[in-house]
């Protein structure tokens, strides 16, 4: 693949007119997701019909338009996105898919989708190795973490494979965890992240600590500010293979694509022109999102991502409810208010938050009555947000665009006849003696009467291990491996197989190439573990083909999705059946709150935080046990178990149930 020589602008649109403003602000390339199979189902998304029309408007005007279906695909999503893909490619012929399930490269391969493929950060390819196996996997390009700093995307591009290219995040809404490594929103509502319908429980109140049964310090603790680049996205020119400046914001307006757009346009086209800087500076600050942060981007500066007592939300602060004589909620504007500009009232997690619009103009220290509903009327103090504006310069440019899109009319869509041709699921879904076994991090396993040790892989337990249980442990790869931690696992990988370590479980399936890098014995056995979110068929044959002798299941399926997928696998199964499976992992530090403490929600749900090396793992208050269901769970075809003990903090109350995580619900 030739590289450009300054990397592509690449633009989020949720809807037409957010298209249409990346367009005219000069973006390179617009991604937009479908109403299925795509990370951010909230926003309002295409139809084929429709998009048919903008991608050959994007190809008129020299642009790229990339298609998000990022989303994580259950047992019976397989045929449905297989015929999508295949529409697409007829109808539409967009120029990339973005993925983020392992199973969508060989739908994409079978549908005869002939663009590229580029790989989500929800996929989690995160260290140099990964690349390799994510190319080999099929990836044209890869979307790195967000949590990657400067000198960490250098090393990572230095070692990416030729006809690979990488994309780097420069500005838009962080979050929190690391991005397909969150299961909050799944675990405490049955709406997964994964599947494009998170919640945000990361930007609710939270408190921690408490004193004479009196409440703890509250604050928004996890919510995340806006990563903004700015000025120092000129440092990622240059990089080999970063072929991408990526902005997020699928649920974004208009005001804001083309703001953003045109700013990091002015950055990049210009990185020494000090007007042009400027420029970009005052465009960032009309462009209506959250405060900024360089969050980890510099590795000798890094900023915090969150700030616990003040304001995270998006959108510029236009004033505070006021109640007047007649007992209604009222706003003196703190700036000029133009017809159609959208309000929020309050954040989220609040009772009387809601958005409206604004019918006429109200000059700055106007008087604007808020027409809520009564159970929606807020308190005197609440902030109100300005969250996207129509301004008639911008409503005038987005006319012209439209009339240049009346001029294309998509070719005619029909369902498409193909079915997906995957490997006949394993008669016999038991592993060698020994595997069944040895799939218990941090404890023992039992079978037949029978248990056996299984360990995260860290410098302590392979050196604490004798070389006599070494053969017999269950050696765990950590669900996250940072660049600069490669070279470290990779040595831990070495000294266990050097001590007769036989069997390893992968936590990202890209982990299968720091064993290709190796003499491996011949009786080594890799085992796909829960963190690679294995959830369909078509994910189970790609890790087949990628050399795994086994699979843990996603923890986020139902129970009829759960007991359906053994039947449709190539591959054994195995499940995390009980402990405290963690409800999300972060790489940022938390400011001011303390690890090992309790944090309570206002509706009771209670957590804590514990760090392991360069993350934090957050735990919820109860623990998940399925244990009731392993007899179901064995007729079904799951043939090995594991249990993820983990001590819970002193100070942390008596669990009072435990969890069957999405067992009795539908995830959405």
């Amino acid at each position: 693949m030739a590289h450009m020589s300054k990397p592509e602008l690449l633009a989020p649109a949720g809807d037409l007119p957010s298209f249409l403003a990346a367009l005219a602000a000069g973006a390179d390339a617009v991604y937009l997701g479908l109403k299925h199979f795509t990370a951010r189902m909230q926003a309002e998304n295409f139809s084929l019909t429709e998009l048919a029309r903008m991608v050959e408007l994007a190809h008129a005007e020299g642009r790229r338009v990339y298609v998000a279906m990022n989303s994580l695909l259950k047992p019976g999503d397989i045929d449905a996105a297989l015929r999508l893909i295949a529409r697409l490619e007829r109808d539409v012929h967009p120029d990339a898919l973005i993925m983020q399930d392992l199973g969508m490269p060989e739908l994409a391969r079978q549908a005869g989708f002939r663009g590229e493929l580029h790989f989500s950060t929800l996929s989690n390819v995160t260290h140099p190795a990964a690349l390799r196996a994510a190319y080999a996997a099929g990836a044209s390009r890869v979307i790195l973490p967000r949590e990657l700093s400067l000198d960490e995307i250098r090393m990572t591009a230095q070692q990416c494979p030729e006809g690979l290219s990488l994309e780097s995040f420069v500005h838009g809404a962080l979050c929190w965890c690391v991005s397909g490594r969150c299961y909050w929103s799944s675990f405490l509502g049955g709406k997964s992240g994964l599947r494009g319908r998170c919640v945000q429980p990361c930007r609710r109140i939270y408190s921690q600590g408490s004193e004479s049964g009196k409440k703890g310090h509250s604050g928004r603790w996890f919510s995340c500010l806006d990563l903004s680049l700015d000025v120092l996205a000129k440092t990622l020119l240059g990089i080999p293979h970063l072929a991408g400046w990526k902005i997020e914001g699928r649920k974004k307006g208009p005001h804001y694509v083309y703001h953003v757009v045109s700013a990091y346009r002015l950055l990049r086209d210009n990185p020494d022109d000090a007007q042009a800087k400027k420029a970009a500076m005052d465009i960032l600050d009309m462009a209506l999102g959250r405060p900024p942060t360089h969050a980890r981007f510099l590795p000798q500066r890094q900023h915090a991502p969150t700030a616990p007592d003040g304001l995270t939300s998006s959108g510029l602060l236009a004033g505070k409810v006021a109640i007047n004589e007649q007992g209604k909620p009222v706003l003196k504007a703190r700036l000029d208010l133009l017809p159609k500009d959208y309000l929020r009232v309050g954040v989220e997690d609040e009772r009387w938050h809601a958005t409206l619009s604004v019918p006429r103009r109200i000059p700055k220290a106007g008087t604007f009555v808020l027409k809520l509903a009564k159970h929606k009327t807020p308190k005197a103090g609440t902030p109100v947000f300005l969250i996207d504006r129509r301004e008639p310069e911008l409503a005038d440019v987005l006319r012209q665009w439209e009339r240049r899109l009346a001029q294309y009319k998509g070719a005619g869509t029909g369902a498409v006849d193909i079915s997906p041709r995957l490997p006949t699921p394993a008669k016999a879904r038991r592993l060698p003696d020994m595997l069944l076994r040895a799939t218990l991090p941090r404890g023992k396993e039992t079978r037949g009467g029978k248990s056996i040790m299984a360990l995260w892989l860290s410098p302590g337990t392979v050196r604490g291990i004798s070389r006599t249980v070494a053969a017999r442990v269950s050696w765990w790869l950590p669900p996250v491996i940072w660049p600069d931690e490669e070279e470290q696992v990779l040595r831990q990988v070495r000294e266990a197989m050097k001590n007769g370590g036989r069997h390893f479980v992968c936590n990202a399936p890209w982990q299968n190439a720091l064993f290709a890098q190796e003499r491996v014995p011949a009786d080594i056995r890799l085992i796909a573990g829960p963190f690679c979110n294995a959830a369909n068929a078509a994910a189970l044959t790609a890790l087949a083909r990628m050399g795994f002798a086994g699979a843990f299941a996603s923890p986020e399926l139902c129970a009829e999705e759960l007991l359906a997928l053994p039947g449709q696998s190539c591959l054994p199964l195995g499940l995390v059946l009980s402990g405290h499976w963690p409800m999300g992992l972060a790489r940022h530090k938390l400011m001011g709150a303390q690890n090992n403490e309790p944090f309570r929600s206002p509706k009771g749900e209670i957590f804590w935080i514990r760090p392991y090396g360069q993350n934090v793992w957050v735990y919820s208050g109860w623990p998940l046990d399925l244990t009731g269901k392993r007899q179901e769970l064995e007729a079904a075809g799951y043939s090995f178990f594991a249990h993820m003990p983990e001590k819970p903090p002193r100070t942390l109350p008596e669990a009072r149930r435990s969890s069957l995580f999405n067992w009795e619900g539908a995830l959405l």
